[in-house]
């Protein structure tokens, strides 16, 4: 039997004999912090404690009892545990996580008669933790526990079945740099299961901190300017450098509720009609008025309108049998009036004159109808312009000049996403450098678009107008630095019309740009949109940042 057991087994059986005596105690590593552009912390990590059972000690001839010792240890339902254990059984023999996170007085009950509770375990845990709840999530993103499938994938990069990843937003875009690298003790026990020593220690090495271009008072603003609406998108820019200040989509989510886990009616919440998980400011919707600001561009620049002409602003305009209603009736008018109070009959009679392709090669070179380029890739649509070829491709039907007619004001198949917009008015404020919008503080991207200088000051001029006299006077604050920008009222039959603003601020020397979206807010631009951005003006220039901006 010696010889059995030394000669012929003695490798295994020493094995064993090592797996009884050493234990490995692994360390979480702890996630970098998420921070705004000042330092203010919007991510960052908490500790709590689990319950955990070991399976391959634990086996279905034992579980009943030790079940209902911990049930009682802990004062968690019997059923709960038997759930949990089914639900986390898994091939590998990995522990099961039985229920956390835990109070203080749990971990306390289960330490005092922890060493008779055999195949149970109290460990720490790291969750993420979001300080202002809800603030940011599309940003932000949140995390959530490794699956099975991607461990086999991810286990030879250092991660672990206990390991949580991010699933959206920075948090999954800047995983790598954020998630840290574990560690752990090697240590001896006796038969008890208490520690005789320890034989090796590697520290958990901590995941680095990511700083943000987000401002944390202007973002607070622009959650609290969406509360008006149930639906929609804000996005605040450096027009200069393409530094995202504030990105905020309504209906929101708190990220916190996956940490650890939502529960069921959490998660059909999250996975309802409302929709809280999508990121609205990556979304595409028809841009109505504001992209008059495209038509112009494409007129001047093609040269089928002069500065100095003037085109007739009538109550209506009909063509091929059709007649659309305008609000302005003013004659015969200039394109600075035509973009202030945003006459139909005037970009009508523009958009017939010149025809769709210099609107739709405009609308290309100011970023419409592809990636922005911001880092959340994989969040972000294109768009959609759809011009003479995809109406040809997607419906087989020719282009029409009624085609013609509702492209021109922002109708038709045509759709832009807030961040898009907001790219587009940066390229007006600035002079004419198309930015790379980005939420992480790195060197600004930009590309020269070849406008003309009398295009831009053309168009600059009737957004100022727009501001002063024009659709969105409210702006026309003298609390307020000088502002310009366009209002837009998109039609979505058979539901409420989307309410657009977007603009810049100041008008003459321009450091912010804003775009704000009510979804089927119903109401006008001036009257839904406008609002929110002068919301965020405030905050902005008057608010305790103001000086810190400005520098």
């Amino acid at each position: 039997r010696l010889a059995w057991l030394q000669l012929l087994h003695g490798s295994d059986n020493r094995a064993r004999a090592d797996e009884n005596r050493i234990r490995l105690m692994p360390r979480n590593p702890i996630r970098g912090r998420l921070l705004d552009r000042n330092g203010a912390v919007l991510a960052t990590s908490r500790l709590t404690y689990n319950l955990y059972i070991q399976p391959r000690v634990v086996d279905d001839a034992t579980w009943p009892a030790l079940r209902d010792r911990l049930a009682a240890v802990i004062s968690v339902p019997a059923a709960q545990l038997e759930q949990r254990r089914r639900s986390g059984a898994n091939a590998e023999g990995f522990r099961i996580e039985l229920a956390g996170p835990l109070s203080p007085e749990q971990v306390l009950r289960f330490g005092e008669q922890g060493g008779s509770l055999k195949g149970a375990e109290v460990d720490v845990d790291v969750l993420r933790r979001y300080p202002h709840g809800g603030l940011a999530a599309h940003v932000l993103g949140y995390t959530s526990g490794i699956t099975e499938a991607e461990y086999k994938k991810l286990g030879p990069e250092g991660y672990r079945i206990r390991d949580r990843v991010g699933r959206s937003g920075v948090e999954r875009a800047f995983e790598r740099h954020l998630r840290g690298e574990w560690g752990g003790q090697q240590v001896e026990v006796n038969a008890a299961g208490q520690v005789q020593r320890i034989l090796g220690d590697k520290p958990a090495r901590a995941g680095k901190d990511l700083r943000l271009t987000l401002d944390l008072p202007l973002q607070q603003a622009a959650e609290r300017a969406l509360d008006g609406v149930r639906k929609g998108a804000i996005v605040a820019l450096d027009p200069s450098t393409g530094a995202i200040r504030a990105l905020a989509s309504r209906p929101g989510f708190d990220p916190n509720v996956f940490s650890p886990a939502p529960s069921s009616a959490e998660w059909t919440a999250l996975n309802g009609p409302q929709a809280p998980l999508l990121n609205r400011a990556f979304q595409g919707f028809p841009p109505a008025s504001t992209f008059k600001i495209i038509t112009s561009i494409a007129a001047l620049e093609s040269g089928q309108l002069r500065l100095d002409e003037k085109v007739p602003a009538t109550g209506s305009f009909c063509y091929a049998g059709l007649c659309y209603r305008d609000h302005v009736n003013m004659g015969p008018i200039g394109l600075t009036p035509a973009l202030a109070f945003s006459s139909n009959s005037f970009y009508y009679r523009l958009g017939l004159r010149m025809g769709p392709d210099p609107i739709f090669r405009a609308a290309r070179l100011l970023g419409y109808g592809r990636l922005t380029g911001i880092e959340l890739a994989g969040e972000e649509t294109e768009g959609l312009l759809g011009d003479q070829a995809w109406k040809k491709a997607v419906l087989g039907e020719p282009w029409t000049p009624v085609d013609t007619i509702t492209a021109s004001i922002g109708q038709g198949a045509v759709l832009v996403t807030p961040l898009q917009m907001a790219v587009m008015y940066a390229a007006v404020a600035n002079g004419g450098w198309l930015v790379k919008p980005h939420l992480v503080e790195q060197t600004p991207q930009r590309s020269w678009i070849g406008l003309r200088p009398s295009t831009l000051e053309a168009v600059r001029k009737g957004l100022r107008m727009a501001a002063t006299t024009g659709t969105a006077r409210a702006l026309n604050d003298p609390a307020l630095p000088p502002a310009a920008g366009k209002t837009g009222t998109a039609e979505d039959p058979p539901r409420p019309v989307h309410a657009w603003f977007g603009g810049y601020a100041p008008a003459d020397k321009p450091s912010l740009v804003i775009v704000a979206l009510g979804e089927n807010s119903g109401g006008y631009g001036g009257t839904v949109a406008v609002p929110m951005v002068k919301a965020l003006l405030t905050t902005w220039f008057r608010g305790p940042q103001a000086t810190r901006s400005a520098a």
